[in-house]
């Protein structure tokens, strides 16, 4: 599943491209894909022909296009399982898996068409309300309005959100009676991380998956955000993780974080810091990786 990283360099990819551009016509190949949307908030389509889009938000894993004028509105796109958003050429023909096309013109790139594909239709497009930040600071990564689409308004910071309240994500760990990883993977308390970056987070910091949240000390929990942000710019920087096709930036490339990870999918490989092998075992219907001498369980 795109986490951060992924996300984050699609919104990067789609800014240029889609800042200040004009909707010209929608297409919608799936309607599965609309499955967020409201429809007693109008058609799909006719809400967004004509409409000039703004600069891309990201909040966790979340995307949203800003709409020019009122109400105010926006295209949330949520990349689920296995989500592309492609920009393409007029003309440029899609290998079957064709969501939705939007027709966009933009003052200085010209026509071009904005394609969102997926293969397993867990992601989906919809035109959604932008209301106040409950925190009143911007919305998320990419604009300076305080507004959130209805669908995100619950969906927590992520850390390399300015906004993020360390502080405040400490405290609430120090209430939870949970496991750390299961804590991380919360989106109402940190959103953004997903199976690979937590297990590579907590590997980093030298913490088992299972250690209960409430019994990290401030300074462990400091270290544990310390590498989140350090593993999520690593894999930002290198485009993120691609393993298959699924995962590519706007321009059909993969990332190459893949090539960085020390703990996840690697069971049975050495451990890069001890040597220890690497273990997998079962966490939420997923696979937890990490290094039993580097990462004790501590009661």
């Amino acid at each position: 599943m795109p986490e951060l990283p992924e996300v984050e360099v699609v919104r990067a990819g789609l800014a240029p491209a889609v800042t200040g551009a004009t909707i010209l016509g929608v297409e919608v190949f799936e309607h599965r894909s609309l499955r967020r949307h409201d429809p007693l908030a109008g058609d799909f389509e006719a809400l967004l022909d004509g409409r000039v889009m703004q600069g891309p938000v990201r909040r966790g894993k979340f995307l949203w296009i800003p709409l020019e004028g009122a109400p105010r509105r926006a295209i949330v796109a949520h990349l689920g399982m296995s989500g592309q958003i492609l920009l393409r050429e007029p003309g440029t023909a899609e290998a079957g898996l064709l969501r939705i096309r939007l027709h966009i013109a933009h003052p200085v790139q010209g026509e071009l068409w904005v394609h969102f594909v997926d293969q397993r239709i867990f992601g989906s497009m919809a035109v959604d309300a932008l209301v106040p930040a409950l925190d009143g600071a911007p919305g998320g990564l990419g604009t300076d309005e305080p507004l959130v689409p209805t669908q995100v308004s619950h969906i927590a910071r992520d850390p390399l959100d300015p906004a993020f309240d360390a502080g405040g994500f400490a405290a609430a760990l120090a209430r939870k009676n949970t496991d750390i990883k299961r804590a991380l993977l919360d989106q109402r308390l940190i959103s953004g991380i997903g199976n690979i970056y937590a297990d590579e987070a907590l590997w980093a910091a030298r913490i088992h998956y299972a250690q209960p949240a409430n019994s990290l000390s401030r300074a462990k929990v400091r270290t544990l955000l310390a590498e989140v942000r350090h593993v999520l710019e690593k894999a930002l920087a290198e485009g993120g993780t691609s393993f298959d096709a699924q995962y590519v930036n706007v321009n059909g490339a993969s990332g190459y974080f893949a090539h960085s990870l020390n703990a996840y999918g690697r069971q049975g490989e050495a451990c890069p810091r001890c040597g220890t092998p690497i273990v997998r075992e079962q966490f939420m219907n997923r696979g937890s990786h990490f290094c039993p001498h580097c990462q004790r369980l501590r009661r």
